[in-house]
């Protein structure tokens, strides 16, 4: 059970360390951070000026990760993210230059905006953790993780991400807006920096975050939590008003972020509680609705909250043997 605590307080540290400077966004957080320790990557979409680009960088802060951030144009080439070879007059050569992809964290700001061709050169960065230029494969450095941004209201000028790249984040959080109070400590907070930049200071770095996930791929798994998933998985495959449900790798997703947020927790076993609260943000996106539901207005938020209150809930699982 040490190892697990361990995991808690860090993770509490880390929480605390973003609470400074980002407000009423403690659950989108927690699962963004657990997603991390998960391996996974994270799309935040909602309306703008809601602080998901700050979450996403004081995270990388208190991860103590390289960050860079991608600004995602209409004009951006996938050499812009992945980098490229350019002429080198001293030796004659021409020697790769690494793209800002190269990094601990990389933000890519309103990822919607930028061609598909630049889509794909971040999935396979996303799905493999090397890009491929001009023929030769490039690792990227580990740990190595992703958090988007995407504007759901605007669709001039943008490109939606394919299902295929909408399937390599592990969750698709939304912030919503503030409640008055915690609208009002932002105005405070930002009144008594006096300043607009903000600082998180480091609680970890990235060695300490690879051992971090380590440690949480050992949290035990009963084969009913298993079961559990799957059969959430494929309830969506047969749920009214979708044409394509959630794949394999959507209750693969379930799985590994239930043993983190268990690890948050510190506990050394997942419940079918961490499951319930992760299904939105880890299936929702992974769901092709049929002409039909978007006319009549389903959402996929609710046919994954329907299926989760239908599929019958393992008996209550403890601390393995």
């Amino acid at each position: 059970m040490t190892q697990s605590i361990s995991i808690a307080e860090t993770g509490a540290q880390i929480l605390a360390a973003v609470r400074t400077v980002v407000v009423g966004m403690d659950d989108p957080v927690e699962i963004a951070l657990a997603t991390i320790l998960a391996g996974g990557h994270v799309l935040f979409e909602d309306v703008p000026g809601l602080g998901k680009t700050l979450a996403a960088r004081s995270l990388a802060s208190a991860l103590g990760l390289d960050f860079r951030r991608l600004q995602c144009t209409p004009d951006m080439l996938p050499g812009d993210v992945t980098g490229s070879y350019v002429y080198a007059p001293d030796t004659g050569d021409f020697v790769f230059r690494a793209g800002p992809i190269f990094t601990g964290l990389l933000l890519a700001d309103e990822i919607n905006r930028t061609t598909p061709k630049t889509q794909s050169a971040m999935l396979e960065a996303m799905a493999e953790r090397q890009v491929t230029v001009e023929g030769n494969s490039f690792v990227l450095p580990a740990p190595f993780h992703v958090i988007a941004t995407s504007n759901p209201i605007e669709y001039e000028g943008t490109y939606a991400l394919p299902e295929a790249q909408l399937d390599r984040f592990m969750v698709r959080l939304s912030v919503g807006y503030p409640s008055p109070d915690g609208e009002a400590e932002i105005l405070l907070n930002r009144v008594a920096r006096q300043q607009e930049a903000t600082h998180v200071e480091a609680v970890i770095d990235a060695a300490r975050l690879i051992e971090v996930q380590q440690a949480v791929e050992a949290i035990h798994v009963h084969p009913d939590i298993a079961r559990y998933c799957v059969e959430i998985a494929r309830a969506t495959r047969l749920a009214q008003n979708v044409a394509v449900g959630a794949s394999p790798r959507g209750s693969l997703g379930l799985l590994l972020l239930g043993r983190a947020l268990a690890a948050l927790d510190g506990r050394e076993f997942v419940r079918p509680d961490d499951i319930k609260r992760i299904a939105v943000p880890v299936l929702a996106h992974r769901l092709t609705l049929t002409p039909q539901a978007w006319a009549q207005g389903v959402s996929a938020e609710r046919i994954v909250e329907g299926v989760v209150g239908q599929v019958p809930v393992p008996p209550t699982v403890g601390v393995p043997a």
